[in-house]
């Protein structure tokens, strides 16, 4: 009885490791935290680790708080404007540090620092939807992780069957694009013609960041089924001449907005290059994950408009063919010219498809738009069923990346013709 009286509630425990955290956090920033620094960041990693949902939402409104002091700001930009002399510089950009990076930083030299870090940002990614005004906090997560993960400092490693089972657990968890059903299908994803490549950092060297799926096939694949389908085994009677990226998947919330996955790609393609001689062209098999969506609001565009008028703005009719294999040979037509004037007019503004985008940023070329390629229920509910190859042709991807950067999509001459102006 006693001792439950002295018994504090796990609110109370969080709440007293919150000021705790705050006054370590003090002394981190201190003189105290320059000479003693490893010592105070691991005990903040350890009072951060004790907070409760409440607890870690008030320590980010307490970084916050952590910001450029505005006088010092304004003195320092009034000296600049006067005069743009390296002295003026210099103090500009140390008033416009703001105290928070210089925390990281300094917890960051502990152990463990890195994985406490990318956990805070994991936090606050799910808490920016309802405290949008913790965004400047986050811009400073995000400088700060850009830079410690830049692919410079991370190492690829390939996924095989003879990695470790933790790893290979993960690997099922965070594929985002194909679910892997169960072993059986991730040990067909890592047979002898497919290959899974993931990047690593040294600080976290049993976490995988970001992983491709690639298949190694005779021709640039028009359907999912064909690369992961379990019926579907290599009868190749030659070296294969493809390969064919089909899913990429981030495993760390934390790193949102981190770019990872065109450096990821590149270096495979890089790799596969000198294992795999007999592979002369490198795409994939994406998604567009968008299509549905523009192809029931699209205003303006006259085959959008068609179709919605033929099978209703819910476009179930549209879905019920596609499922059934029995779509028209006008709905074909009409359908592939709607992907192609998707992803053609609208793929390198914001409202384009997300992962176009991803893929035409990296320089690749949008090859091809095909039908019935993804019948699962994802594949209809986000596109219809549609997938489209791009193709990565290591000796364009800089001119094509050029390209897009000035608002061009690079395709090809049967996506240009299929597109509706």
């Amino acid at each position: 009885m006693l001792g439950s009286l002295f018994t504090r509630s796990p609110e109370a425990k969080s709440t007293a490791a919150l000021k705790e955290l705050k006054l370590q956090c003090g002394r981190l920033l201190s003189e105290a935290g320059t000479a003693n620094g490893e010592a105070i960041a691991a005990d903040v990693i350890r009072l951060w680790g004790e907070l409760g949902e409440i607890a870690r939402g008030a320590f980010f409104e307490f970084l916050d708080t952590l910001a450029p002091e505005r006088e010092r700001v304004l003195r320092a930009a009034r000296a600049y404007a006067d005069e743009a002399s390296p002295e003026n510089v210099l103090e500009l950009q140390k008033a416009i540090y703001p105290p928070r990076r210089v925390l990281l930083q300094r917890l960051n030299r502990s152990s463990g620092g890195v994985a406490a870090i990318v956990a805070m940002r994991r936090a606050l990614v799910e808490l920016l939807r309802q405290r949008p005004e913790l965004r400047a906090v986050d811009a400073d997560f995000s400088h700060l992780l850009s830079s410690w993960f830049n692919p410079g400092f991370l190492y690829l490693r390939q996924v095989d069957w003879n990695s470790p089972a933790a790893l290979l657990e993960k690997i099922i968890e965070h594929e985002a694009v194909h679910a892997i059903r169960d072993w059986s299908d991730l040990r067909r994803r890592l047979q002898s013609d497919r290959r899974c490549f993931a990047f690593f950092h040294p600080q976290l060297p049993d976490e995988p960041l970001i992983f491709v799926e690639v298949a190694l096939v005779a021709a640039i694949p028009r359907s999912i089924a064909q690369l992961i389908d379990d019926k579907t085994i290599s009868r190749l009677g030659k070296p294969p001449s493809v390969a064919a990226f089909y899913s990429i998947s981030n495993c760390e919330r934390g790193l949102k907005g981190v770019s990872l996955g065109n450096f990821l790609i590149k270096r495979v393609a890089e790799k596969l290059r000198g294992e795999a001689p007999s592979v002369k062209r490198y795409c994939t098999l994406s998604p567009v994950p968008g299509l549905r969506k523009w192809l029931a609001t699209a205003q303006g565009v006259a085959v959008a408009q068609a179709v919605r008028s033929r099978h209703g703005s819910d476009l179930e009719g549209l879905a019920t063919a596609v499922r059934s294999g029995k779509l028209e040979r006008d709905d074909q037509a009409m359908l592939t010219a709607c992907a192609a004037t998707y992803l053609a007019r609208y793929g390198a503004t914001p409202a384009g498809d997300p992962v176009a985008r991803f893929h035409l940023d990296n320089g690749a070329r949008l090859e091809r738009i095909n039908l019935f390629a993804d019948l699962s229920e994802k594949g209809m509910r986000e596109s219809l069923g549609v997938m489209v190859n791009y193709l990565y042709d290591l000796g364009a991807v800089e001119s094509n990346h050029e390209r897009f950067m000035r608002g061009e999509v690079v395709c090809s001459r049967q996506v240009l013709s299929a597109a509706r102006k």
